[in-house]
């Protein structure tokens, strides 16, 4: 059998990667998607091809031998896109890394080097394989040499094979004869013209025909149609020149040695490296971690596994400043914990023996709860003479009265809130959560692992992942069969706890966050903790009751819809539905997609109002989907308590609200009146009522207070109808005489501003023109001149600095400012504008939470704060109760900021939650 060489268009499949993919970028701000993409294609093809020599060519920007033949169409490209652009040096970066052979030719482009490398490889009786999107290279495929070009069809990569005879297949001509198409038809994409009035079907029938253009010309009043005769006629030159140009080169004057190109190792350690600096987890796997593992800390990892050593171990640790602890936990049970005393003295603790789970996470309570005694000692013994900030303590930090706000002495952890599920604290400064820290410094990632922290933190220092040291195993299995990948990923989370303490916290006081982590997010984690724990109660017979009223709605409106449609179809289907909608009943305003029509949400909702079929169907969505999430849904939620207990998540939203899962109770349908209904399931225990508060237009507040806009400051001291007061104005009519479509309209320009919304939006939701979109926005600006100019600059401080921040100093980083897409650039604006609103109001509600959580427990009350929906808190409240909690509901809700204009909170009282609301 030959021998092979696989030969990759560099460029191409660069670009390829690029627009097949979702866009990547680390935690740097790096895009790194193409890099990814390119090197997901490069392995698939080495594992198919199986070479054993591989060379990747790439252009260079000098212009081509070719092109410099003609000027006028030299330099025309589009240009690359930026986030493309910073990808090109870093994979030449790793394949370099990887020794993969780069070869590059100034004034020569990749297809030029990879024609003559072909051919250079044909001729000494190897097979060649070339992977490129450039359908051009074509012309170089023969029994010996393969073009492998990879397609796109519905979002997966498909390959297509060509050696000489698949060309013959597809095209109708050889190979070579795929340049004398080029000529005539052109190629937008490789700067080729071609000559006008000439594409692909009639290229092919003349090179049929005649073989070559230069035949073609010579029979040229045989040409038919008339059209061609006639272009060839005048554009001959043309069609001579374009040829030249997709002349593929097949004997550039490269150097070029077999014996760099022979395929080794890829998975070198400065592979490794880098692959995890772009932070391509998925592809660490691949590589064999014995060969590529750098120095690690291992060697100061222990195993403490009897019960004396844990004794003496936990001692020393309430002894010390500091410790960092992870607990190893999987569907409530505890495998084991990690505890960092210093960068010496790690270990892991496992369940086994006389250390069990409740022995091990008293431990760890008691731990904690020494550190808070500490805290409490060394808070009542300071006072202004004696305490000073202490340039040795990272995180001391001194109230005006002396006192300190976080003393040194603490627990650090990657999730403070998962510690809290197995053991009892209730004491802020006791803890640092690694995690929250993280996100409040870049809220833009989807995760915070102990290995990006450490990557990022800690000097660049490079860890192994979970998935390096577990595999795909769950944590049980791993306890079972590798207790050494346990034990080490327990210890690396102690420690990078620990670690990033510091550089965390002085980064935190560099970016201006230290008091939105102090007194905001770390507060929270106790508040959110509580909130879990005690959960919501459920009437299952109402649950039942209700998924039995959407089920009668659903049928109605399925046999309505078909009534409507003269048939019956799959109202689920929308390729079904597209068709019904469409093609048989003839709706105006359809899209056809490549599989059918779009009914998506946005285009049925234009159409409702005109089309009763529309509406219902619409309807029928809603409460299918309230019976399968909710109705459905919430059964298996419901714990043995009776209660559900869902999880609120702190970290996952870039604007710092907090978000709720398994189940969403933060996205319960309230446009209609069945879809509120679902909150009459949700009941106080006996004895208990619920309270409802919820702050009044708070972002509109926040604007008015951020903004300085006097006019709409007043009308909120006034105690107007802010809708109404803005109508009178947008629409010069009296406050009185404003009609409720006019303060409908009003409305949706006031909410559509605090989200930057366009005139295309405005329109969209009014349904009205976007010329009258964009006067009733020119109107608004004119009304409130100081919110134009404070928006306006939003934007600029966010191009100037990267990012924007809310009233307290939370930052929102945007990159998409700073993309080459005008749609992202655009969406980055409508960020920048929102965000410091969104993010303030956030922190309202966090600020007012918190207080609420602690004023409860302080006052020693049996009521206690259960769910957040954004701006609204459910009390759950002892009826003997009501008025201490409306009281301190109101108080600290009202007094959580000082705007301004004040802070509305309306408030109401229910044996349900629908009654509460």
């Amino acid at each position: 059998m030959s021998e092979k060489i696989l030969l990759i268009d560099g460029h191409s499949i660069l670009n390829r990667a690029f627009y097949g993919l979702p866009d990547l970028t680390n935690s740097e701000g790096k895009h790194t998607g193409a890099v990814y993409g390119f090197l997901n294609i490069l392995f698939r093809t080495i594992e198919e091809e199986k070479p054993q020599y591989l060379t990747v060519a790439f252009d260079l920007k000098a212009p081509t031998f070719r092109h410099k033949m003609f000027e006028a169409y030299k330099g025309t490209r589009k240009p690359m896109p930026e986030e493309l652009r910073e990808q090109v040096p870093l994979i030449k970066e790793m394949l370099t890394a990887m020794g993969v052979n780069v070869v590059t030719k100034e004034g020569y482009e990749a297809d030029d080097i990879l024609g003559t490398l072909a051919r250079k490889s044909e001729a000494a009786g190897m097979d060649a394989t070339i992977l490129s999107g450039d359908r051009d290279l074509l012309q170089l495929a023969t029994d010996k040499v393969m073009i492998r070009l990879p397609k796109t069809v519905r979002g997966k990569t498909t390959i297509e094979d060509y050696h000489a005879q698949q060309v013959i297949e597809k095209y109708q001509v050889t190979p070579p004869q795929i340049i004398e198409l080029k000529a005539l038809m052109g190629d937008s994409a490789d700067n080729i013209p071609g000559i006008p009035g000439v594409g692909e079907k009639t290229a092919t029938k003349i090179i049929v025909e005649y073989g070559s253009i230069e035949n073609a010309h010579e029979h040229l009043e045989e040409l038919k149609p008339n059209r061609a005769r006639e272009s060839m006629r005048e554009h001959y030159d043309m069609a001579q020149m374009s040829k030249a140009l997709a002349t593929i080169c097949t004997d550039s004057p490269i150097e070029f040695s077999y014996e760099k190109a022979k395929l080794g190792n890829l998975y070198t350690k400065e592979a490794f490296l880098l692959c995890r600096q772009l932070e391509f987890k998925n592809l660490l796997n691949r590589f064999d971690s014995a060969a590529v593992q750098e120095d690690t800390l291992e060697q100061e990892f222990f195993t403490c596994a009897d019960l004396a050593g844990c004794e003496a171990l936990f001692a020393k640790a309430e002894a010390g400043k500091t410790a960092g602890v992870s607990l190893v936990t999987e569907n409530g049970r505890v495998f084991g914990a990690g505890l960092a005393l210093n960068e010496e003295e790690i270990y892991y603790i496992p369940v086994e023996g006389m250390i069990t789970e409740g022995y091990l996470c008293g431990k760890l309570e008691g731990l904690l709860h020494k550190v808070s005694e500490s805290n409490t000692e060394n808070i009542m013994k300071s006072n202004t003479d004696d305490v000073k900030k202490d340039p040795e303590n990272e995180i001391s930090d001194v109230n005006t009265d002396g006192t300190l706000k976080y003393d040194k002495k603490c627990v650090c952890a990657l999730d403070v809130k998962a510690l809290l599920k197995h053991i009892k604290s209730d004491d802020p400064m006791a803890v640092f959560d690694a995690g929250v820290a993280a996100y409040l410094l870049n809220p833009l990632k989807s995760s915070y692992t102990y290995d990006d922290m450490a990557k990022e933190y800690l000097n660049g220092r490079i860890l192994p992942a979970r998935e390096e040291l577990l595999g795909k195993k769950t944590v049980e299995k791993a306890w079972e069969e590798s207790a050494e990948g346990l034990a080490a990923w327990a210890c690396y989370m102690a420690y990078t706890a620990l670690a990033c303490r510091k550089p965390m916290c002085e980064a935190l006081r560099d970016t201006g966050m230290w008091n939105v982590y102090t007194q905001i997010e770390l507060p929270l984690i106790f508040t959110l903790d509580s909130m879990e724990k005690w959960g919501i109660s459920v009437k299952s017979e109402e649950l039942k009751s209700y998924g039995e009223k959407l089920s009668v709605r659903i049928g109605e409106l399925e046999k309505q819809i078909w009534q409507q449609a003269g048939e019956e179809f799959n109202i689920n289907s929308p390729k079904q539905m597209g068709v019904i909608l469409f093609e048989k009943l003839g709706l105006k305003g359809g899209k056809k997609t490549k599989t059918g029509y779009s009914t998506a949400a946005d285009i049925l909702e234009k159409l409702a109002p005109e089309y009763p079929i529309v509406k219902d169907i619409l309807e029928y969505r809603q409460l299918a989907k309230l019976k399968s999430t909710y109705a459905d849904g919430l059964v298996g939620e419901i714990a043995e308590d009776g209660r559900i207990h869902s999880t609120f998540n702190q970290t996952i939203t870039a604007t710092g609200r907090i978000s709720s899962t398994e189940p969403n109770l933060q996205n319960i349908p309230v446009r209609m009146e069945l879809g509120r209904l679902i909150r009459k399931v949700f009941v106080p225990e006996e004895g208990y009522v619920f309270l409802d508060a919820d702050y009044s237009q708070i972002e509109l507040r926040v604007l008015a207070h951020m903004s300085g806009d006097e006019k709409l400051i007043q009308a909120y001291k006034e105690a107007q109808d802010i809708h109404r007061h803005t109508a009178s104005e947008v629409f010069h009519v009296p406050f009185d005489e404003v009609t409720d479509l006019q303060r409908r309209n009003a409305k949706a320009v006031n909410f559509g501003i605090v989200y930057g919304i366009s005139s295309f939006g405005l329109s969209q939701d009014l349904s009205i023109t976007r010329k009258e979109a964009a006067e009733y926005i020119e109107r608004y600006f004119e009304t409130y001149p100081k919110i134009k100019g404070f928006l306006d600059g939003l934007v600029e401080e966010g191009k100037e600095k990267g990012y924007v921040t809310t009233m307290f100093g939370r930052r929102r980083p945007i990159p998409e400012l700073k993309s080459g897409n005008f749609m992202q650039r655009s969406f980055g604006e409508r960020v920048a504008m929102n965000s410091p609103i969104q993010g303030t109001a956030a922190d309202i509600i966090k600020i007012a939470m918190n207080r609420v959580y602690r004023r409860l427990k302080d006052e020693n009350l049996k009521s206690r704060l259960v769910l957040q929906v954004h701006d609204e808190l459910l009390i759950e409240t002892c009826k003997e109760e009501i008025p201490q909690v409306s009281a301190i509901l109101e108080e600290e809700m009202k007094g959580a900021a000082k705007l301004s204009v004040e802070l509305e909170v309306d408030m109401h009282q229910g044996n349900n939650w629908y009654e509460a609301k």
